[in-house]
């Protein structure tokens, strides 16, 4: 397995966060792709409900996770971490010009294009749920997330995964679609329904989603 508490690749994660989180954290982004290279790495753990030490504020601005490490190298945000291991292992990003370049396209695609969209549904449900305007901004919020899901099924078309071989922009977009895992809404969309199950059937997803859940302590009270 490739945690290992003696390695020099450091991802750091939250220990503690709440029940509808587990499992949607950004470190599994990062733990996904280094299981599928096999690339040990050691998990650092910082509690999410408190603030963060300064030296970690160094190294991750905003105080969230995952924060990356790879000897003297420091790195942070999901993105830059995912495409800085696919630059050292092809099974992760194409060494085909075209390929790489279609890969990186939907990893940012997944970021920019994607997830702010469904994030916005997810601040309606989970974090805004008790503002009595939330209810009557949802339905707007959710034409616009259809929209961008609509275009997004129709550009991955009958292909398995999105830039030819699976790469990253794979792990970055199975994980954004896990942010609606609370609704119903990828049922009208079978082709990224598939591509997503397909992605969590993966061995190493799999070994990610465990390790990232074993991690968590039972929060206070």
């Amino acid at each position: 397995m490739p945690i290992d508490q003696t390695a020099t690749t450091l991802v750091t994660a939250f220990d503690n966060v709440p029940a509808f989180a587990r499992g949607r954290v950004r470190d599994m982004r990062v733990r996904w792709a280094l299981e599928e290279i096999g690339r040990d790495y050691c998990p650092q753990f910082f509690d999410a409900m408190k603030p963060k030490p300064d030296a970690y504020r160094d190294w991750q601005p905003y105080g969230q996770v995952p924060a990356f490490a790879d000897g003297d190298l420091r790195l942070f945000e999901s993105g830059a971490i995912l495409l800085y291991l696919g630059e050292q292992d092809e099974r992760l990003l194409p060494r085909d010009p075209a390929a790489r370049w279609a890969a990186t396209s939907w990893l940012i695609a997944a970021l920019n294009s994607v997830e702010p969209m469904l994030m916005q549904i997810v601040s309606l449900d989970v974090f805004l749920a008790r503002e009595p305007w939330a209810k009557q901004a949802r339905p707007a919020i959710v034409e616009m997330a259809r929209a961008r899901l609509r275009s997004t099924e129709r550009a991955l078309g009958e292909r398995d995964w999105f830039a030819g071989p699976f790469s990253i922009a794979d792990i970055m977009m199975t994980t954004v679609l896990r942010n609606v895992d609370h609704t119903d809404m990828l049922a009208e969309y079978p082709a990224l329904a598939a591509f997503k199950a397909r992605g969590e059937a993966r061995p190493a997803f799999q070994r990610a989603l465990a390790d990232q859940l074993a991690g968590f302590r039972e929060p206070a009270g």
